[in-house]
This record gives structure tokens, sequence and C-alpha cells, in this order.
């Protein structure tokens, strides 16, 4: 079970393939046009469960839970449980202790 609260990514499908341009190329016309986005679980759940999440810049976004604590994939290093809350007192200090990511 993951927890709530817990630094997640998810994929949902933003176009099916019958949805998409037809002037694409053939081989990327037959794939539906995925989205991964990272962010913080609303609810308790398990990896490929439907879940919510709220994103750093406040999105909600819905798709299937696919991993726990995702690293960037540019370098940077693994996420740091620890920086994540460095931000938001920081964003608290900055914005007011209501500041809602």
């Amino acid at each position: 079970m993951i927890k709530k609260g817990s630094w997640v990514q998810i994929k949902k499908i933003i176009l099916n393939p019958e949805d998409r341009a037809n002037n694409l190329p053939e081989a990327t016309k037959k794939v539906p046009l995925l989205l991964w986005v990272k962010g913080n679980l609303l609810e308790d759940a398990n990896l490929g469960d439907v879940v919510k999440i709220k994103t750093v810049t406040g999105r909600v976004e819905v798709g299937e839970l696919i991993k726990l604590n995702p690293s960037y994939l540019h370098t940077y290093g693994n996420y740091i449980p620890e920086i994540h809350q460095i931000d938001k007192i920081l964003k608290a200090t900055l914005y007011g202790s209501d500041y809602d990511e």
C-alpha cells in the first residue's frame, strides 16, 4: 500500500490512436498519446490503481499509478523528500502559511 501524500508518478492516455491527427507519421498514429506526471498521492493506493495526485503546480491529475518516489531522468539525482519539504516551507514563508501548492 502506498500512503497518501507519497511522491508518485502516474500515466494517462491523452489521445487514443483513432483520435490523433491524420498528418502524423504512421508509426506515431498507431499509438496513444500518453502523459506521465509526478505529484503527491491524494489517497492511499496500490501500483496499477487509478488515482488522483496533486502536482507541484497545484493541478490535480488522474491516472494509473506507476511508480513510487520517481526520479527525474535529467540527471539531477534521485528524489529527496527533505528537499520537497524545504520547498513547502519556503513557499509558506514567502507567500503565507495558507499557501496551497
